[in-house]
């Protein structure tokens, strides 16, 4: 599988992981109706979920973390 590939399944999984109980609490603790709901989890989780990347180097193809409370880049093997 390549790295562009697995990045994508990483973001697609860290997405769902934010987004399903942001859903959950945001219908629980809020007084937001119908597609509101979706619309702030999804808000929330874009923000929230960590970013994966990959990137073509002179060493090859090598996939990187970025998330929001972290300051910097990390490398994922």
């Amino acid at each position: 599988m390549s790295k562009s590939t697995k990045s994508f399944i990483y973001n697609m999984l860290s997405f769902a992981a934010f987004f399903l109980p942001l859903q959950v609490a945001v219908s629980a603790f809020t007084d937001l109706k119908g597609i509101w709901i979706l619309v702030v989890a999804f808000v929330i989780a874009t923000i929230f979920a960590p970013k994966f990347q990959a990137v073509k180097t002179k060493d090859g193809e090598k996939l990187f973390m970025k998330v929001i409370f972290v300051k910097g880049v990390k490398e994922i093997n």
